[in-house]
Parts: C-alpha cells; sequence; structure tokens
C-alpha cells in the first residue's frame, strides 16, 4: 500500500468518527490546546505552592484548575481503557513543553533546534489525535516499535553487533509513521473553520 493509500485510509477514519460522534475538530482542537495550557497552569501553580512555603490558597487553585481540566478533557477523550486518559494528558503536556522549549531556542537564534522540537511536538500533538480519535491503538504503537532516532542512534552505539539495517528501517517507519498522521490530521483539523 502507497502512502497515499495509507493517508487515505486513515483520513477515511477519522471522518468516520467524526461523523459517529459528532465531533467539532477544528473547536475540539481550539479545546486541546485550551487544555495544554491547564496542564501548565497545574504546573506553575504547584511549584509556586513550595517555593512559598505550601500557601494553601495556592494548592486550592490547583484543585480548582485541576477539576477543569478535567471536564475539558472529557469532552475530546470520550471513550478510552486502561491508560489512554493518563497517556492522552502526558501527550499534551509533552507537546506544549516541547513547543516552548523550542520558541526559547528560536528566541535564542537556534533554529535547527528549534525546529527539531518543534518537529516532536507535533509528533506527539498528532499521536495525540490519531489515539483519540481511533486511528491508532495503544498496542499498535508497541508493535510498531516507534523510538526517536536519538534512541536509535544511542543503541547503535551501545551494541555494535546489532545489525543497523533493521534500525534504519524502523527509524523510516516511524517517520512514516508519524507522516501519514500528521498528514491525515492536517486534512481533518482545520482550526480556521468557523
Amino acid at each position: 500500500m502507497t502512502n497515499e493509500q495509507d493517508v487515505k485510509k486513515l483520513l477515511e477514519k477519522v471522518e468516520k468518527v467524526t461523523k459517529e460522534k459528532k465531533l467539532d475538530l477544528s473547536s475540539d482542537e481550539d479545546l486541546s490546546i485550551a487544555i495544554m495550557n491547564l496542564i501548565s497552569i497545574e504546573e506553575h501553580l504547584f511549584f509556586t505552592a513550595e517555593k512559598t512555603g505550601h500557601k494553601d490558597k495556592y494548592y486550592e487553585l490547583l484543585r480548582e484548575v485541576r477539576e477543569m481540566r478535567k471536564d475539558l478533557l472529557k469532552k475530546i477523550i470520550k471513550d478510552y481503557e486502561g491508560e489512554v486518559w493518563c497517556i492522552s494528558k502526558h501527550l499534551l503536556a509533552t507537546s506544549m513543553r516541547l513547543m516552548e522549549v523550542g520558541t526559547k531556542m528560536l528566541g535564542k537564534g537556534d533554529k535547527k533546534e528549534a525546529h527539531d522540537l518543534f518537529d516532536k511536538a507535533y509528533k506527539m500533538y498528532s499521536l495525540f489525535w490519531a489515539l483519540n480519535l481511533g486511528m491508532i491503538k495503544v498496542d499498535d504503537v508497541k508493535q510498531k516499535g516507534l523510538v526517536y532516532d536519538a534512541d536509535i542512534k544511542r543503541e547503535l552505539a551501545e551494541d555494535k553487533e546489532l545489525n543497523s539495517s533493521s534500525k534504519i528501517n524502523l527509524a523510516k517507519e516511524d517517520k512514516s509513521f508519524f507522516s501519514k498522521i500528521g498528514e491525515a490530521l492536517k486534512k481533518a483539523i482545520d482550526c480556521c473553520k468557523e
């Protein structure tokens, strides 16, 4: 099957899910960004509480923000099993943090590092949507053996007897996998729709 056929198949899955669940993906995308920021606020309230000697007002605000984040996350994550809820939350948090660090790198003039971080942020964000739209299952990710290029390079360096061609293929599969998901989501989610 070609990449174009794979993307078409993924798009069909997304369209089917959005019709069945009556999702407005452009609004849900906006909501996911709001949730990312609520996760960040939770983190900042925790650190502020700790840095100010455990002031209860920060913990109370943290509790309120957490409840709001949970309520909003329920609007996007409707069906989940096992740890998909937590995985989803951490995918959003990771994506947000990678975007923030990428933006800082961009501000420092390190465009290469910034672009690498932005690419990883988008991969995590795409994985969040792929998981929650039923495009993939957690087992799919495990079966594909998806790892980052840095992990592959480290493993190759640590074990010289390892068949490097299989690792290279994993890297290509990883890129292809995320590319397919990203391409399907770009077509399905248009944040400019009103």
